[in-house]
């Protein structure tokens, strides 16, 4: 999905507004944790991390997707910054970053869920913690799937784009499977001018990770928990709130 998704990706979400609203609260939590070298996991075209490394930070990113990849170099070259960016996803962070030990770990954008098992979510926050020196932060946000199943969401804001005389539009909608786990759907129409919408659809699947769910896996490696209900300081409501934005401590021993 992402591979094929990766050229409009940065026109699907509006990054000057969004990096306005989150990076105060994400430098915060940094701050918090002295945090002056940063792993961006699950990193998709890169904006996130290439903003941190404008304000000084020492960042790396990773993503599964090459296609997302390929675009967050070619957006740190145009930022002027110099970031490594590795096609690798979780299972494989701490192997392919080896020796650093980063003081932070910043999973974003509704990543988590795409594990599709507790021993899959197991593995990779095993892997953040041997990414992370003993008390480095981890910083994880996520949709709140305990309201979407609550309320059978299935609909999210559409979002547009224009560049000159070309438009598009992006729909996404969940299915909700009898196996518990989300089809994540994306239909992207495209039109020059007043002509016909061109239209291309595709889908994933999520495990809609609840918040409990999520504190029982990070027992292991992580203390510390606290919970926010979006990228700011108020505390996680699991009826409405928008995101499930966890921050944790990797364990000292």
């Amino acid at each position: 999905m992402y591979d094929d998704f990766s050229a409009d990706y940065d026109r699907f979400i509006d990054w000057e507004a969004r990096l306005s609203a989150e990076l105060p609260f994400i430098e915060q939590q940094l701050q918090t944790a002295d945090a002056h070298s940063v792993l961006d996991v699950a990193c998709g075209t890169g904006m996130h991390t290439i903003a941190l490394a404008q304000k000084g930070y020492e960042m790396a990113g990773a993503d599964l997707s090459a296609g997302m990849i390929e675009r967050a170099r070619a957006n740190a070259v145009a930022a002027e910054v110099d970031v490594r960016f590795e096609a690798v996803g979780f299972g494989e962070l701490a192997r392919t970053f080896a020796p650093i030990n980063f003081d932070a770990l910043l999973c974003l954008g509704n990543s988590l869920p795409h594990l599709l098992t507790p021993a899959d979510l197991a593995s990779a926050l095993t892997d953040f913690a041997a990414c992370l020196r003993p008390g480095g932060l981890l910083l994880i946000q996520n949709r709140n799937f305990d309201a979407i199943l609550k309320r059978r969401e299935r609909w999210m804001e559409p979002q547009s784009h224009r560049e000159g005389e070309t438009e598009w539009l992006f729909l996404r909608f969940y299915d909700f499977e009898i196996n518990g786990t989300l089809a994540f759907n994306m239909v992207t129409l495209q039109r020059e001018g007043t002509g016909s919408w061109n239209q291309h659809a595709t889908s994933t699947q999520l495990w809609p990770l609840r918040q409990a769910e999520l504190a029982v896996a990070l027992e292991a490696a992580f203390d510390d928990v606290i919970c926010y209900g979006d990228m700011n300081d108020v505390s996680f409501d699991v009826d409405h709130s928008p995101n499930l934005v966890v921050a944790a401590r990797r364990k000292s021993n």
